[in-house]
C-alpha cells in the first residue's frame, strides 16, 4: 500500500507521521514545492495551479489514496485535484478540527493564517459545526513561515503573539493549518504562561490520515474519524513514529530529494527517516 501526501512546504510532516503510525508498512511519498511558498497570498487560481502540479507529481508514484495535507490547498484546490485525480486516485482533504474542539460546548479559539482567518470558508464550519459556541478566531501572521524554516526564535515570537490575542476563558484551541502541528508543545506552553491554563489542542493529522486509510480499505490501529488531541511537540515527546518496513520517497517541484534539515529538526520527520527505507 503507497499513500501520498502534498503540501507547499514541510506541513505534511504530520499526517504523515500519523499514517505511519497506524499502518507502519505502508510506503510514503512526501510531495511538496517549497521553491513556491507561501502560498496563502497567493490567488485561489495559483494555488490551485501549484497544487495540481504538485499532486501530479505524487501521482506518478502510483499511490493508492492522496492526503492534500494543507489547509490553504484544500481551501482552494481541492474541487480542482479531485475533479483531475479521482476516481482513479483518492482525494482526501484536510479541515480543521473544529467540530470536535467545539463538542464540549467551548469556548473555542481558532489559530489559523491570516488568510483563512475570517474567511468565508472558516466561517462556514464554524457555523456548520460551532453554531452557539463561543469561538474566537486568532491570526497567527508569520508562524507557518516560520515553522517551515525551523527558525525558533520566529515561532517563538508568533507564537507569543497569538497567544496574546487569545482569551483566557478559552478550553479549546483549534490548530487550523498543519504547520502548527510540529510545534503544538511550544504552542500550549504559551498558552499557559499567557493564559494561565494549558488548553487542549485539536488538530487534523490523525483524522486525515484514518479517512485515507478508509478510503483504500486498509485498516489501521485506530483513529478518531473529525479530529485528534495533540498532545505536544518534539519537546515533551508527542510524536513519534511506530518502526515498520514502509519505504519514503520525497519529491520537491517533482524531483526526487531528501527531507530537508528544517524538516528533520522535528521529531516527525527524524522519525520517518529513521523509520524508513529512503529512496
Amino acid at each position: 500500500m503507497k499513500i501520498a501526501l502534498m503540501d507547499s512546504g514541510i506541513g505534511l510532516l504530520a499526517a504523515a507521521a500519523a499514517v505511519r503510525r497506524l499502518r507502519p508498512d505502508a510506503d510514503l511519498v512526501l510531495s511538496s514545492d517549497p521553491g513556491s511558498m507561501p502560498w496563502g497570498p497567493r490567488s485561489s487560481e495559483d494555488i490551485a495551479r501549484l497544487a495540481l502540479a504538485v499532486a501530479e507529481a505524487a501521482a506518478e508514484h502510483r499511490p493508492d489514496a492522496l492526503i492534500v495535507a494543507c489547509n490553504t490547498a484544500s481551501v482552494h484546490a481541492l474541487p480542482t485535484l479531485r475533479a483531475h485525480l479521482e476516481p482513479a486516485l483518492p482525494v482526501v482533504g484536510t479541515v480543521p478540527a473544529i467540530k470536535p474542539a467545539a463538542a464540549g460546548g467551548g469556548p473555542v479559539a481558532i489559530w489559523a493564517t491570516p488568510a483563512t482567518t475570517g474567511s468565508p470558508y472558516q466561517r462556514g464550519l464554524i457555523e456548520q459545526f460551532a453554531a452557539g459556541v463561543d469561538v474566537t478566531e486568532v491570526p497567527c501572521p508569520g508562524l507557518a513561515d516560520a515553522v517551515e524554516h525551523a527558525d525558533e526564535a520566529a515561532v517563538d515570537a508568533a507564537v507569543a503573539a497569538a497567544a496574546a490575542l487569545t482569551p483566557a476563558r478559552v478550553r479549546t484551541v483549534v490548530l487550523g493549518c498543519t504547520h502548527y502541528e510540529l510545534v503544538a508543545g511550544r504552542i500550549g506552553t504559551a498558552l499557559e504562561r499567557v493564559v494561565g491554563h494549558r488548553p487542549e489542542l485539536f488538530g487534523s493529522a490523525t483524522a486525515v490520515a484514518a479517512q485515507a486509510l478508509r478510503r483504500v480499505g486498509a485498516a489501521g490501529m485506530g483513529a478518531g474519524a473529525e479530529g485528534d488531541a495533540v498532545p505536544g511537540d518534539a519537546a515533551r515527546g508527542g510524536a513519534g513514529t511506530a518502526a515498520g518496513s514502509g519505504t519514503l520517497t520525497v519529491l520537491h517541484g517533482g524531483v526526487e530529494s531528501r527531507l530537508t534539515e528544517a524538516a528533520l529538526f522535528y521529531a516527525e520527520g527524524r522519525g520517518l527517516r529513521e523509520v524508513s527505507a529512503a529512496r
